[in-house]
């Protein structure tokens, strides 16, 4: 299977007695997925205790601890893609590779509706394969560096999540980790494209800064959207683990 730690599957699937805290939370992740499209998807924020992923001026790195770290890595193992946007690539130039456990690193998907990134980064320039998903009227070339261009239609800001997922899925790559930063798992969250969701939260107050979720604000506590979650401990930090159902959780 593409994108999979087979050293991690093959431990989980045995319920190796040294692995059993593993399998809570990653056993679900290792099924395949009943929805339409085959994907399964899962979303992931790591914020302060205060709700920031960053501060003010984008600073992010970092928020979470090194066993939250070292997580994000294994999940990126686990999975075919991993998905960010644009305003990760411009604030973090990660490389977005599972350098940290053992595993293959996933195919890297950069979402750029307006293609406004350039050459200077990481992920353009090397390492694992990558993919520039864009708006069909954006200019440019059918390359960026190393990246190959994917062209969707727009979607009102941005590009349609479920387009996206089904471009991905048509090239074989349907374990689908969205990594950041917010306002791109919020898209995905809103649309029901997710399957999961991880969030951690670090004993942290920043006082302000950029909000984890980017949302429709709600009128009233009871027309917020409320969860099930599973509390994993990653000291110092904790790790939120949320089921979801693949249905748009906001309606138009």
């Amino acid at each position: 299977m593409a994108g999979m730690d087979e050293t991690l599957w093959q431990r989980l699937l045995r319920r190796d007695a040294a692995d059993a805290g593993l399998c809570p939370l990653y056993g679900p992740l290792l099924g395949a997925s009943a929805t339409g499209d085959g994907c399964l998807v899962l979303g992931r924020l790591a914020q302060s205790l205060d709700g920031r992923i960053a501060t003010a001026s984008g600073a992010s790195g970092w928020i979470s601890g090194p066993a939250d770290l070292e997580h994000t890595h294994r999940l990126r193992a686990l999975f075919d893609a991993i998905v960010v946007g644009a305003g990760t690539v411009r604030a973090d130039d990660p490389q977005l590779s599972t350098r940290l456990v053992a595993g293959p690193s996933p195919v890297r998907v950069i979402v750029d509706a307006n293609r406004r990134l350039d050459g200077r980064y990481k992920v353009f320039r090397d390492g694992p394969p990558t993919l520039l998903f864009t708006a069909a009227d954006s200019e440019g070339p059918d390359h960026l560096g190393t990246a190959q261009v994917v062209r969707l239609p727009r979607s009102g800001e941005g590009l349609d999540p479920a387009a996206l997922l089904t471009a991905l899925a048509a090239r074989g790559l349907r374990r689908v980790f969205i990594e950041g930063g917010g306002i791109t798992v919020s898209r995905f969250l809103v649309a029901g494209m997710l399957n999961r969701l991880h969030v951690t939260v670090a004993p942290l107050l920043l006082g302000g800064g950029v909000p984890a979720f980017t949302l429709p604000p709600a009128l009233a506590p009871a027309d917020g959207l409320r969860f099930n979650w599973t509390v994993h401990p990653m000291a110092p930090d904790i790790l939120l683990d949320i089921p979801l159902r693949r249905v748009a959780l906001i309606a138009d």
